[in-house]
């Protein structure tokens, strides 16, 4: 006979446990102590099994036989019903303790090996400066679009919209990570690009020979710290990030040579950057002024000597010498792209001086010594053209 709720409240305490039968194998379990308990009793694979459903009466006699049911359709299915609990309750358990910043880190480790260490360390202060305070304790798969829009509406607000634009990237990659792991089934982040602010599109900014010469003669003339890192900047047309992070043991000043290490660079290979005489002199002035604070860094941090300046250390400073309306720091390299093109040298040689050339693009051509005899003669030619920029730019003042 099925239960009814008056017996099983009127069910007291014994000297041992006992159980009542409400049928199917759903029984309820009265402990001397008083306690009672669902339990399912079944057969799985020829072996009898228990199901423990709960505790009356936070689970009342209907929902103790609807779990009844539902472990009986399992095993019309061939599933094991205490297997199925456990496995949920695993699931739960990983759902929990899978954060959004444990797949940001699990990503950040795995990508690692492909990023380079100044773009690894960008994603991570993106992620904690934006992302982190407000979602990063949350479950990966709980998070829904309107989260990620909320935290990425305040860099919106402040008016960063490269900054949303790279942070909104670097939530859905995050997500497809974890969708290729198992952790999530959705991005919410894919489909936040269009309702969101997007930078403007500016063109290139780069500088004419007049205005080349007229700001390489304003940093001769400053001559500090960052009007010399500047120069070794314009002069040897890397990314801001190559030199930001470049460190004294990479330079061969007896070959006049620089080598950049495969991690630091976008490309994953090491990248040789001949020096002209000119690099030479600034980097042993740059030297001169930094040797008080005993850095390894070419370019130490403003309040820490082994720590690398900010992302934007060049733009700024162009902001403060009133340069940033006709250039930015990246804009240099178009400058020295332009000229030597102009200028008839090899393509392959300043595609090569820009870390631009792809491995697999130059096949055949691309012999070890990376053609470099000719970028140091192009090198040297490109420092004693903007010497000569300079001069003229004196004279006509």
């Amino acid at each position: 006979m099925p239960l009814t709720v008056r017996q099983i409240e009127s069910a007291k305490p014994a000297d041992r446990d006992y159980k009542l039968s409400d049928g199917q194998g759903l029984y309820l379990l009265v402990k001397k102590s008083g306690a009672r308990y669902w339990n399912l009793k079944y057969r799985f694979a020829s072996k009898e099994k228990k199901l423990v459903i709960g505790v009356y009466p936070d689970i009342s006699l209907a929902q103790a036989r609807q779990k009844r049911d539902e472990a009986r359709k399992l095993l019309t299915e061939g599933k094991d019903p205490s297997y199925e609990k456990q496995a949920r309750k695993h699931e739960l358990r990983e759902r929990i303790a899978c954060t959004f910043c444990t797949l940001a880190e699990e990503l950040f480790t795995h990508m690692a090996r492909r990023w380079t260490v100044g773009y690894l360390a960008d994603q991570r202060a993106r992620f904690e400066n934006h992302i982190n305070p407000s979602l990063g304790n949350r479950p990966v798969a709980d998070i829904r679009p309107l989260e990620i829009l909320n935290a990425l509406r305040v860099i919106e607000r402040n008016g960063k919209l490269e900054a949303l634009r790279k942070t909104r990237q670097l939530c859905a990659q995050i997500f497809d990570y974890a969708i290729a792991t198992g952790r999530a089934t959705i991005n919410p982040a894919s489909t936040l690009s269009g309702v969101l602010l997007h930078p403007e599109k500016q063109q290139r900014r780069t500088l004419s020979a007049e205005q080349l010469g007229a700001f390489m003669e304003q940093m001769k003339v400053l001559g500090n710290l960052m009007s010399l890192v500047t120069r070794v900047l314009v002069l040897t047309a890397v990314r801001t990030g190559e030199l930001r992070l470049a460190t004294w043991n990479e330079f061969d000043l007896t070959n006049a040579l620089w080598i950049i290490p495969k991690e630091r660079m976008k490309m994953r290979r090491p990248h040789v950057v001949p020096l002209s005489h000119q690099v030479q002199m600034l980097l042993k002035d740059i030297k001169t002024i930094t040797a008080p604070r005993n850095s390894d860094l070419v370019v130490p941090g403003v309040y820490r000597n082994n720590q690398p300046r900010s992302r934007g250390c060049i733009n700024e400073f162009l902001q403060q010498v009133g340069w940033h309306a006709l250039t930015t720091a990246h804009g240099f390299r178009h400058t020295f792209s332009t000229i030597l093109h102009d200028h008839d040298f090899s393509s392959a040689w300043i595609e090569l001086q820009l870390a631009h050339v792809d491995k697999n693009v130059m096949r055949g051509t691309y012999n070890h010594a990376q053609y470099l005899d000719g970028r140091r003669e192009m090198m040297q030619w490109y420092a004693d053209y903007i010497d000569s920029l300079m001069e003229k730019n004196v004279k006509t003042k």
